[in-house]
């Protein structure tokens, strides 16, 4: 046996998975309460607890880690014209694992600064203008963020013509310069950001939520925990060179007071009379949907989906269902507990999975031309991904997964949301996805085999 351990620091949570990769086996799980505000390696040692108590003691060969706790890593950033860079800024940004608070297109303000400066960012990606194109933006830019108290990096990933001087002129200040994130109109250069956002992430953020301790007892903190999750539905859509993985697909994580959605493909339109307006989507792809969420963020699905639907959806009225909502959006912890509840619960992650889902993918619209007839799509189409991953404790902790995930696919009475047209649902019960995530990175044919026995399908109709 070669037992490994694989830990997820989260901001609620720091949970702990134990695999076998020499037998290629999930050896057992375990979660405790994130310690951040007193010292993170309590909730660790806790959770190892746990997990002893359920495998008996192991003796691992390697520890990897990844984290999001004390909020993740939180980011900023700007870029001129909000359709293209600042768009291009937010891809980079989400990819690597980051929450983004807020991003800002053209120059920024006096009143821009002061909310900077108040909300004091792990990281603000300064970008702006394609290569050889303008610089008069990010330049100005620049100017404004070196005027600003702190001490948050700043990551360089705009137009390379500019980038030297935007260096000069934040003299003083961490600057990274990478490659920009749009060096050509409508092309997409994100990796080179998103790895440089990683590099800072471990050599810097780690250091400031408290986890220095903490790295020492393992191999390596390796990434933001949402980058976790990206590898990991990665691979399980690529494969590997011995074992073919699902193709295409997306995945959901339903949480407390924000919800993920992950998608693996290109959502290229099927029709040749579609075109495409808008820059490229990025093959792998991250949304967060900060105003959606289980407890924290419980209005936020009323005020999207509308109380009407929730309280069809759970066949409660409409005065009872706002109650309920009251009752949880006070008293955050509380969990279901009696037939009212969980149908009220059940209807909100619905409508949390419609609403994450939609706003992830494209949208279609009919246009005439001259040549008669044609479609416009922005986003990506995802109406052939076949395959649904889903996630968090409202998804996991239900009878109901399958039907609550079925709220994810097309609805024929919004006809120009890209939705999947239909999928196999496969649930992650025992929140490993992060946790295969890290493997992957040195195992990732164990990741693989681990994933596809431990994510259990479910009927969509259930």
């Amino acid at each position: 046996m070669k037992p490994i351990l694989l830990i997820d620091f989260g901001s609620t949570y720091t949970k702990v998975t134990a695999v076998d990769v020499e037998n290629v086996r999930l050896i057992g799980t375990a979660a405790a309460y994130t310690t951040v505000q007193t010292d993170i390696n309590d909730g660790l040692s806790a959770a190892l607890t746990k997990l002893e108590e359920r495998t008996g003691r192991l003796d691992f060969c390697e520890r990897y880690a990844a984290s999001s706790a004390a909020g993740g890593l939180r980011m900023l950033a700007s870029g001129l014209v909000p359709e293209l860079t600042s768009e291009a800024a937010k891809c980079a940004s989400l990819g690597a694992g980051a929450k983004v608070l807020k991003t800002y297109a053209f120059q920024l303000t006096e009143d821009d600064a002061d909310e900077i400066k108040q909300i004091d960012p792990d990281i603000f990606l300064l970008v702006g203008g394609t290569d050889g194109g303008n610089t008069a933006c990010i330049l100005h830019n620049a100017k404004v963020l070196a005027q600003i108290d702190g001490d948050f990096p700043i990551i360089l990933a705009g137009n390379r013509s500019a980038a030297r001087e935007c260096e000069r002129i934040l003299a003083g200040r961490e600057v990274h310069i990478c490659e920009n994130v749009m060096p050509k109109f409508g092309v997409l250069n994100i990796d080179p950001a998103q790895q440089r956002i990683r590099d800072v992430f471990l050599r810097r953020i780690i250091q400031a939520k408290g986890l220095s301790r903490a790295s020492e007892l393992i191999s390596g903190i390796m990434m933001p925990t949402p980058s976790a999750v990206l590898a990991a539905m990665k691979l399980l859509a690529e494969g590997t060179e011995n074992q073919p993985g699902f193709g295409d697909l997306i995945a959901v994580d339903v949480g407390g007071a924000t919800t993920d959605v992950y998608s693996v493909s290109y959502g290229l339109p099927d029709d040749p009379r579609t075109m495409l307006k808008g820059i490229p989507e990025p093959y792998l792809k991250r949304t967060v949907e900060g105003d959606i969420g289980m407890r924290y963020s419980i209005r936020g699905i009323v005020d999207a989906a509308g109380i009407k639907s929730i309280a069809e959806i759970s066949g409660l009225t409409e005065e009872r269902a706002m109650q309920l909502v009251g009752r949880f959006a006070e008293n955050t912890e509380l969990l279901p507990d009696d037939d009212e509840t969980e149908r009220l619960d059940e209807a909100l992650a619905s409508m949390a999975v419609k609403t994450a889902v939609t706003r992830h993918a494209g949208r279609i619209e009919e246009s005439y031309s001259l040549m008669g007839q044609t479609f416009v799509q922005t986003g990506k189409n995802l109406m052939n991904v076949n395959r649904l991953i889903v996630t968090g404790g409202s998804l996991i902790h239900t009878k109901h997964t399958g039907r609550i995930a079925g709220f994810a696919l097309f609805d024929p009475k919004e006809p120009s949301s890209l939705r999947p047209k239909t999928a196999e649902v496969f649930v992650d019960r025992n929140y490993i996805i992060a946790a295969m995530g890290l493997l992957s990175e040195h195992y990732p044919e164990a990741a693989l085999t681990i994933m596809k026995q431990e994510l259990i399908k479910d009927d969509i109709t259930k």
